[in-house]
């Protein structure tokens, strides 16, 4: 992990968030940020993410513990786990984060539940190179067996930090990925739980415990961070907030702001300015 490259600078005190987005692919992102004087408000998102601190202190609270986060160190966090950010001194911090989809670590682990880290903090020799080398340069594109080798590592990663959780759910796995590619597809309707019975030939509460088991989050959450998806493609592209939240299926722009909020942390503005500052 060692020649992994911090960023070139921090924000300026005073200025707040950076945020630059590299390669990726589908289910994959990745991202360097740099945070100085505010901080993210508490969020979750529905994928996998696992972090490395280049610069500075990271401070964040997780599963009801204020945890910290030295340069060189990794931190882990599951998928619909609250947590916030903040600079653990007055010069800031910055690292670098690879976002994955908990289907593609299912996938990857031939099917095995999936993986939950209870430390969310890791020492850089439990992570080993295979991740860190994903991260050293986030700008180049993935093509299709390079995703599958980043899915890989992480995974590994994963399986290899993870701490048996009781109350195993038993899986239908082709019902519940037929209400994730429902959702994936037509993510700006709001579907009604008849409406995942009927694709998935689950009762609503199967349907309910076997997604959140299969993928880390609820059907509902899921659609949501889709819909998100697409707004932030959207609002880089220059459309106006009110037109995005039409698009994606939000009742309009406050309902946008409010999930964009709980979801990143930061305000749809917030977050377009943190992205133009890279």
């Amino acid at each position: 992990m060692g020649d992994l490259a911090a960023p070139g600078a921090l924000v300026s005190p005073g200025v707040g968030q950076r945020l630059r987005f590299g390669g990726g692919a589908t289910g994959i992102e990745r991202m360097e940020a740099a945070l100085v004087g505010t901080a993210f408000a508490p969020h979750r998102h529905d994928t996998y993410a696992v972090g490395v601190t280049l610069a500075g202190v990271q401070a964040f609270r997780y599963r009801g513990e204020q945890r910290h986060c030295l340069p060189g160190e990794w931190h882990v966090l599951h998928p619909d786990e609250v947590h916030d950010g903040a600079a653990g001194t007055d010069s800031g911090f910055g690292y670098r984060i690879i976002y994955l989809d908990p289907a593609l670590v299912r996938d990857a682990l031939d099917g095995q539940p999936l993986p939950f880290v209870a430390d969310p903090v890791l020492r850089p020799s439990g992570v080993g190179g295979a991740v860190a080398g994903w991260l050293r340069h986030i700008d180049q594109p993935l093509d299709d067996a390079e995703a599958v080798e980043v899915t890989t590592a992480v995974a590994d990663l994963l399986h290899a930090h993870s701490a048996a959780r009781p109350g195993r759910v038993a899986l239908d796995l082709a019902a519940v990925r037929r209400v994730r590619a429902l959702l994936l597809d037509d993510f700006a309707h709001r579907h009604t739980a008849a409406d995942l019975e009927r694709v998935s030939g689950l009762d609503r509460w199967s349907v309910a415990r076997q997604f959140r088991a299969a993928f880390g989050t609820s059907p509902t959450r899921f659609r949501t961070m889709r819909q998100l998806d697409a707004a932030r493609r959207l609002m880089v592209a220059g459309v106006a907030l009110g037109e995005v939240a039409v698009v994606v299926g939000f009742a309009d722009q406050s309902h946008l702001t409010r999930m964009f909020k709980r979801a990143y942390g930061l305000t749809p503005a917030a977050w377009l300015a943190a992205t133009a500052r890279v």
